[in-house]
């Protein structure tokens, strides 16, 4: 059997770039994957609904959610359609050490510095979150939903008073 090489994304003036450790997601495509996974979560939908509207398994929407698999560029069109988002919504919020990881930046082929910033897990992106927000909008009456409000906020400046 033939031997595999290494992927590469291009070559360099000193030789090729990896695209990176073998089996390890890169950060790119794991936040790319949880913006996914964000907006599926939003509209209710599930992944085997998701799988189905792409023509894909739920195992695969899994793969995709957990940038386990890299989301092709036909692919991204297909889920930009499918979730109602332009495709740049994919890319946003990226932290900068994320869009810092790309190997065209560490190998210094741009002139952008890579940073250094320790990454925070973004509370919008946890299903708590985008259950509490989906929640928060069917409620009809806006009176009950200020009051819901109101209270959430007033029990936030509690406990960070303690």
């Amino acid at each position: 059997m033939p031997r595999r090489s290494k992927p590469v994304v291009y070559d360099a003036p000193d030789g090729p770039i990896p695209a990176g450790r073998p089996g390890v997601p890169n950060p790119i495509d794991i936040h790319v994957g949880s913006r996914m996974r964000m907006r599926r979560i939003m509209l209710g939908m599930s992944q085997q609904k998701l799988g189905e509207a792409l023509g894909l398994t739920f195992q695969q929407v899994q793969k995709y959610e957990r940038g386990t698999n890299r989301v092709g560029a036909s692919r991204l069109w297909d889920l930009s359609n499918v979730l109602d988002v332009p495709i740049t919504f994919f890319y946003e919020d990226m932290p900068t050490d994320v869009a810092g990881n790309s190997p065209r930046l560490r190998a210094g082929l741009s002139e952008e510095p890579v940073p250094e910033v320790d990454f925070e897990p973004d509370p919008m992106a946890k299903r708590e979150t985008l259950e509490l927000a989906r929640a928060y909008y069917k409620i009809k009456d806006p009176m009950v939903r200020k009051r819901v409000f109101d209270l959430v906020k007033a029990q936030a400046k509690v406990d960070t008073d303690k």
